[in-house]
């Protein structure tokens, strides 16, 4: 072989330290780290999703503009937030020319749960009831008269008065903010603001006493 045959193939050839050279920067800390922040995105929409969370359009309602009527503030809020951020549906007020119209109405209970040797209160049973119904603008009944009930157990101590009481309202709260969540599924039983009989959706009630419910 010649000195210039020799010269073109080495100048052809890549050397062994340029090859590592690609390989290195192929796997740079930046290329690793957008590599592990889309899994990490990927991982977070999966358990989001697994969590019962809904991304926005991911609901699709056959009402595009909900008026709700009763209800506390909180909970009115509450369920403006879900139905907004899980579907293209939007809260409008009842004057503002709505689909549909929500009607709810609840109520806190509570009741002993257990007692000590003493007779008295170690535990309470603290229960919330959301009511709740739908009617088309024209009056058509799209959901009949339903109930979700909840219950949350509470561990009482007379020493500690002022601080069970936050704690139950904070029971409270999870209780509602629960019954909101599930209401929001509830409401994709309505197919057509004009369903036909056999379209029409039932209403649902406990049909037995809730479980005893753990501390």
């Amino acid at each position: 072989m010649s000195q210039q045959e020799s010269q073109r193939e080495h100048a052809v050839k890549p050397s062994g330290d340029d090859v590592s050279s690609k390989a290195v920067k192929s796997f740079s800390p930046a290329n690793l780290l957008g590599r592990r922040s889309l899994m990490s995105v990927a991982a977070g929409v999966f358990l989001l999703s697994a969590c019962g969370f809904q991304l926005r359009g991911q609901q699709d309602y056959a009402f595009k503009r909900l008026a709700i009527a009763g209800g506390t503030p909180e909970m009115v809020g509450r369920l403006e937030r879900l139905v907004e951020g899980g579907s293209d549906t939007v809260v409008v007020k009842p004057t503002e020319k709505p689909d549909a119209i929500l009607t709810l109405g609840g109520s806190n209970g509570m009741k002993t749960l257990s007692l000590n040797a003493q007779g008295i209160v170690e535990e309470y049973e603290l229960d919330y009831t959301l009511t709740y119904s739908m009617s088309g603008a024209d009056g058509t009944l799209l959901i009949p008269p339903s109930v979700i009930a909840l219950n949350r157990a509470l561990s009482y101590s007379n020493q500690y008065t002022l601080a069970k009481g936050v704690e139950a309202q904070t029971l409270y709260r999870d209780m509602q903010f629960d019954a909101a969540e599930q209401l929001t599924r509830r409401l994709a039983v309505v197919r057509s603001l004009h369903p036909a009989p056999e379209q029409a959706a039932p209403g649902i009630a406990p049909r037995a006493p809730l479980p005893v419910p753990p501390l």
